[in-house]
């Protein structure tokens, strides 16, 4: 549940090569290097299904990942899909086109068209204070938070840390480790998974569900319409069959569902980074959301709209080139249009995503390793340059 750019951002407590499979698609690309492409890069490189093949192979043996599942969108639409390497080092078992993968960060685009949805059912408002939906208790000492609205959850400005147990306020603070707290000020940008997890408990109480129930809103209102068949973010029969296990330097680490607090479980929805799915749900997921299924313009419009701006001298700006937040995305500009990312890190789990909107040139891909960062980086390259 960590960003997965550098710097990582604390988020979660971790208390024999696959078929290539290629989607069939329609092209109006007249050239035969174009009628073999899996994609055209976001520079104009023609790049061929063989060469991204060869780069993921090259990758995998390169960094020592064990497992990957990826999917590359072009055009809008799936161009390649693949999953291929080790689900377990210890047992020696393989990846396949059913396994699934923790999607840590991931998590929230997809939770942000979750909330969108709702709201285009008039089930809540965007910029409604959520304390008056749900109060939060833990924060009645301090005023400030009852500013906070849904807006401000999906684009980090809640002033909320981002996890109170791996982010606990300052010692002369006197606040016990694991209480709740306000580490800024509303409105500035701090990223925090405090936030979802408040926006869910309020999504919760609106519609009659609770935190062990919620998933099956999700389903309803999200992975079964967008044929997300495999997609939750509890466990369930097909999740518990079908999940790879995390590696972390080399090793199996080990396997206890991802928790944000002590009292986590694995039937506790997880809003920030609890997801479980694969490249090609995640890949239909992004998809639908270029078109806009689902969502009515305006709202489709406000998830990729700037709705907080990182400080100039963030760190993470510097690091990253992000330079603002939309609803549940980050946004990066860049040479070739604006780039609209995220990625994620439960430790033994990683993942990255990204997409130029324009041109809906994209992929995502999740790792049962700790070298997605790295992967990350050198897929966005060869995505953006063709290189």
């Amino acid at each position: 549940m960590h960003r997965l750019k550098s710097p990582f951002i604390l988020a979660a407590l971790i208390l024999i090569p696959g078929c290539s499979l290629l989607a069939s698609k329609d092209t109006t690309r007249n050239t035969e290097d174009a009628a073999r492409a899996s994609f055209v890069s976001a520079n104009g490189t023609v790049v061929a299904r063989a060469e991204l093949d060869a780069f993921v192979d090259w990758q995998m043996a390169d960094l020592d990942m064990p497992g990957l599942s990826i999917a590359v969108i072009s055009d809008g639409e799936i161009v390649y899909t693949r999953a291929t390497g080790i689900a377990n080092r210890d047992t020696g078992s393989a990846v396949d086109k059913d396994s699934i993968f923790e999607a840590a960060s991931l998590s929230k685009p997809v939770f942000a068209y979750f909330v969108l949805r709702l709201v285009g059912k008039g089930v809540l408002n965007l910029d409604v204070p959520l304390h008056t939906y749900l109060p939060m208790e833990e924060l009645a000492y301090d005023p400030r938070y009852r500013s906070v609205t849904a807006r401000m959850v999906l684009s980090h400005t809640t002033g909320f840390p981002n996890w109170r147990w791996f982010d606990p306020a300052p010692v002369e603070r006197s606040i016990e480790r694991g209480t709740m707290y306000m580490k800024r000020n509303p409105g500035e940008f701090g990223y925090s998974g405090e936030g979802y997890n408040y926006l869910a408990q309020v999504i919760a109480h609106l519609t009659n569900n609770d935190m062990t129930t919620i998933d099956d809103l999700f389903q309803e209102e999200v992975a079964k319409p967008l044929g997300m068949q495999h997609s939750a973010f509890v466990r369930t029969g097909f999740i518990g069959e079908h999940k790879v296990s995390g590696h972390k330097q080399g090793k199996v680490a080990d396997d206890r569902w991802p928790r944000s607090y002590p009292d986590d479980t694995p039937l506790t929805f997880g809003a920030a980074g609890r997801l479980h799915t694969n490249a090609q749900d995640y890949a239909l997921f992004m998809t639908r959301l270029i078109e806009g299924q689902g969502l009515r313009p305006e709202l489709r419009n406000e998830f990729f709209k700037e709705q907080s701006r990182l400080p100039e001298d963030s760190e993470t700006r510097s690091l990253t080139g992000e330079t603002a937040w939309g609803l549940g995305i980050a946004i990066e500009p860049t040479p070739y249009g604006i780039r609209y990312e995220h990625g994620g890190n439960n430790g033994g789990f990683q993942s990255g995503m990204m997409v130029f909107l324009e041109s809906g040139l994209g992929f995502v891909f999740f790792t049962n390793s700790d070298k997605g960062e790295a992967f990350n980086r050198r897929l966005e390259r060869f995505v953006t340059l063709g290189k």
